[in-house]
């Protein structure tokens, strides 16, 4: 596997590539799949075809060359990568909500962490990150067959032995008694997140923390009004990401020089557009200077939802 579980041991990735491990396959950073390695397995791409066996024994991280001299990058299936490549079944939650739940829900090595519901696994996978080696995550889904498919997914990513997913209506039943007391902290993506606040207070230890995932604020609203009963420090956020495109351009200094001029002599620059000729190119080509642009991507990813947070309230 390629996440080393044992106890004494810190969740980490093996440096070389083995028959069976599984890796990520880098294109570009939209262009990605999980693949799993196999001796006799050739995997083909529009770049060519690159056979595994090639793959064995490298570092991760490698470039590799297909048949017809094209590269792609052969990387560790970490959960930030195992997020953009996963099946997706149900809506996930992406890495800038995943940091900050991960964060504020106050989790490290030797955390109990309830989670409801599993879904497609993107946060169960940082989770169970977190808390290794000697923490666990109990994963609840009310439907059977994704709560099977995020255990086989766990399978492939090494991380089964630290967490458990059930099926379970935590809505209707409530999370089971078995864990009373245990947890350090809960987590709810549920539609009435509401009806489970009570079951996840009893779980809850002393000062334990709660976050609740909702898309609509009407589902915050109520889900405050029950937080109020036995918990402090309630706080809502919504995290909005922007990132940026950063690349190289050619820009023509010459043109920028002579606006310059312009400028200080008291000069306009006339209105119509003067013809270049090709003399005039072959100038601006050799005036052509590298510079690097930035500028928000045009399809930056908006609302997700809101992320609600509470501590259990102390007895006294």
């Amino acid at each position: 596997m390629m996440l080393p579980t044992e106890s004494k041991k810190a969740l980490s990735f093996k440096r070389c590539i083995e028959d069976g491990d599984l890796v990520i396959v880098y294109e570009r950073h939209d262009v990605m799949k999980p693949v799993k390695v196999s001796k006799d397995g050739v995997l083909q791409n529009r770049f060519g075809f690159y056979k595994h066996s090639d793959w064995i024994g490298k570092p991760l991280g490698t470039k590799v060359f297909s048949n017809k001299g094209k590269f792609v990058y052969l990387l560790a299936p970490t959960p930030e990568l195992w997020t953009l490549v996963l099946s997706h079944r149900t809506q996930i939650l992406y890495i800038a909500d995943i940091s900050f739940v991960v964060m504020y829900l106050e989790v490290v090595p030797g955390c109990v962490v309830l989670e409801s519901g599993t879904g497609s696994g993107s946060l169960s996978t940082s989770l169970a990150r977190a808390v290794a080696p000697t923490g666990h995550v109990y994963s609840f889904d009310f439907h059977e067959q994704r709560a099977v498919s995020a255990r086989e997914d766990f399978e492939k990513t090494g991380i089964s032995s630290l967490v458990t997913v059930e099926v379970r209506d935590i809505q209707g039943e409530g999370f089971p008694e078995k864990l009373t007391g245990l947890a350090d902290s809960v987590f709810l993506d549920l539609p009435q997140p509401w009806l489970a606040v009570p079951s996840a207070a009893k779980m809850l230890k002393q000062d334990g923390v709660l976050c609740s995932f909702s898309p609509c604020i009407e589902q915050v609203q109520r889900t405050c009004e029950v937080l109020r009963s036995n918990f402090i420090e309630i706080r809502t956020f919504e995290v909005l990401l922007r990132t940026y495109e950063v690349k190289e351009v050619k820009m023509d200094t010459s043109s920028m020089v002579d606006e310059s001029h312009e400028e200080d002599n008291g000069g306009t620059r006339p209105c119509k557009r003067k013809h270049r000729s090709n003399e005039d190119d072959t100038v601006s080509r050799d005036n052509a200077t590298s510079v690097v642009m930035a500028r928000p991507c045009s399809e930056a990813r908006g609302h997700t939802g809101y992320l609600t947070f509470a501590r259990l309230q102390c007895l006294a």
